[in-house]
């Protein structure tokens, strides 16, 4: 069997890009996040802040905005820190996220949550919480860039 010169040569370009293509999608980058989130509840709750996206050594100002349901009453301020993991550019770390979950604080207190978005970027948080409140809920939290 004679193979032509020219298919060879389309073949091998063929391979190659799609090699550099799985190549960047097997590379996904990850960035740190900072936050505040006010949040209020009585069984459906809201609530929203900004904070800080870093990628690349830039940083980015984001809002934060969401909404719960279930059983949650309350208000609080938390401050959240931590990575977005499996983002190749800034605009894949915002979206929906979200998550089931639980907590409380009366006065201080502290949480951990993660959460997956539509695009697969995940959020892996830590936080201090101020006020009064306590939740069993899910939350939707949207992540957009200023």
């Amino acid at each position: 069997m004679n193979i032509s010169p020219r298919f060879r040569t389309i073949v091998a370009a063929a391979v190659a890009t799609a090699g550099v293509g799985l190549a960047g999608a097997a590379h996904a980058d990850s960035g740190t996040i900072r936050f505040y989130v006010y949040k209020a509840a009585f069984f459906v709750g809201g609530s929203g802040g900004e904070g800080t996206l870093t990628f690349h050594g830039r940083r980015y100002p984001i809002s934060v905005g969401g909404i719960s349901g279930g059983l949650a009453f309350g208000a609080s301020k938390t401050y959240f820190q931590g990575r977005v993991r499996n983002i190749h550019r800034v605009r894949d770390a915002t979206g929906v996220y979200g998550a089931a979950g639980g907590g409380g604080a009366i006065g201080k207190g502290a949480q951990v949550i993660v959460m997956t978005n539509g695009k697969g970027a995940q959020l892996e948080l830590k936080g201090q919480q101020v006020g009064l409140q306590v939740n069993a809920d899910i939350t939707g939290l949207a992540i957009t860039v200023k």
